[in-house]
């Protein structure tokens, strides 16, 4: 004979089992590997529109970007009217994008993209529009019916709010709604996010805001070198045990945008700065005018063997193995699938410098392995000896270390 539950117990069975990771989660097997796309606010900012997507979107087609697996195209702050309607719904500016948002996703989505969105859990989003702090359902299932892919949630005017529960009240939205989207968590790192957030979003930024600069600093933005920099310091150890520990597959520390192509980059800065973003497992979200891109920059952001590092099924983050200032130089380490490893060593001088990878330091490398140099597409020896070339300011030397052919 089955034992019945008194009323008192159903209810507190029912209030656990809606508790539970079932009723409340993020969407699995999303962001197995680091997302790749381009968000708008770097170069444009405020200056969107339903044109420049649909220009943004046929120009990653036509320069490679695309196939060359960047995925998602995501509208940053100010897409949305200044007021909410009067059901309390957001409404995409008529100006901007007089097609409206639902038209502008399936323009993408018919060209092999997916779209992004963006959105605060405040009050108001950082420039001032309406934030989702107590509309986060009602933004979620809008957002669904429009087709939306990825969200992209700001931190600002929250106030007191307490960010683990705004990030997982917007995660839950969102799993309610029904539609896959990839939660990109925008706290820039005062929570310490890598410490909680891999079962409420797919990636969490790590440090405030970039720009393009080497190592700038103005206001709350910095050059990439300098959150590269930061990102080590806010763990206080960069190894495998460090901040990398708590990346993986659908998981992915976040240090902001890309800034390659942009005005104040060089080119072996930009080159320098998508490397390192690869070898640290970091989201690759273009953010210059990929309409208009150089050879040389479209080259550097579609290399199909720099991509691959980033992109290693493994999931392992880089992690920073020798800092050497009198030198120089830095090196860093990412562990590849079937016993490969990405090495890649950044001239960090105002000057070129006569660079040298002290192999036998790196004990974790294992057995003797090709030198396979990603950017030349040359082999240039092996393991089992140090390896020196000069190397040009802000620039880097970048291999993929390759069991021998039998």
């Amino acid at each position: 004979m089955m034992n019945r539950l008194n009323p008192l117990s159903a209810l507190a069975l029912g209030a656990a089992l809606l508790a539970s990771p079932l009723s409340a989660q993020k969407f699995e097997d999303l962001a197995q590997t680091p997302p790749m796309g381009w968000n708008s606010w770097n170069t444009f900012a405020s200056n969107i529109n339903e044109d420049l997507v649909k220009g943004v979107a046929d120009a990653m087609v036509a320069n490679g970007m695309r196939d060359a697996g960047y995925e998602y195209i995501v509208l940053d702050d100010t897409w949305s009217l200044r007021e909410r309607d009067e059901n309390g719904s957001l409404v995409a500016d008529p100006e901007k994008f007089p097609s409206g948002m639902k038209a502008l996703a399936d323009y993408v989505h018919e060209r092999g993209f997916k779209l992004g969105i963006y959105s605060c859990a405040g009050s108001k989003t950082c420039a001032g529009y309406p934030g989702s702090q107590g509309h986060e359902y009602q933004d979620a299932r809008l957002w669904a019916s429009w087709g939306i892919d990825y969200l992209k949630y700001d931190w600002c005017y929250t106030e007191t709010r307490d960010a683990r529960e705004a990030y997982t009240t917007m995660r839950d939205a969102l799993y309610t709604a029904g539609r896959p989207i990839v939660f990109s968590i925008c706290e820039w790192g005062t929570a310490k996010p890598w410490e909680w957030a891999e079962d409420v979003g797919h990636l969490w930024r790590t440090t405030g805001d970039i720009y393009d600069s080497w190592d700038g600093y103005k206001m709350w933005e910095m050059g990439w070198k300098r959150i590269l920099d930061l990102q080590s310091e806010l763990v206080k150890e960069w190894g495998p045990n460090g901040i990398a520990k708590y990346a993986g597959p659908g998981h992915w520390n976040d240090p902001d945008m890309m800034e390659v192509g942009n005005d104040g980059l060089t080119v072996a800065e930009s080159r320098a700065h998508f490397s390192l973003w690869c070898m640290i497992a970091a989201p690759l979200m273009a953010g210059n005018d990929v309409r208009h891109m150089s050879d040389e920059i479209t080259a550097i952001m579609t290399d199909p063997d720099v991509i691959a590092i980033n992109q290693d099924p493994l999931g392992k983050q880089g992690f920073k193995a020798l800092d050497e200032d009198a030198a120089g130089i830095e090196i860093f380490l990412k562990e590849l699938s079937d016993g490969e490893w990405a090495v890649c060593a950044l001239n960090t001088a105002d000057e070129a410098r006569e660079l040298t990878i002290p192999f036998h330091r790196f004990y974790m490398l294992g057995e003797p392995k090709e030198l396979y140099d990603v950017w030349t597409k040359e082999v240039v020896g092996m393991s089992d000896e140090n390896y020196s070339r000069v190397v040009e300011s802000h620039d880097v030397m970048m291999f993929r270390l390759r069991k021998p052919a039998e």
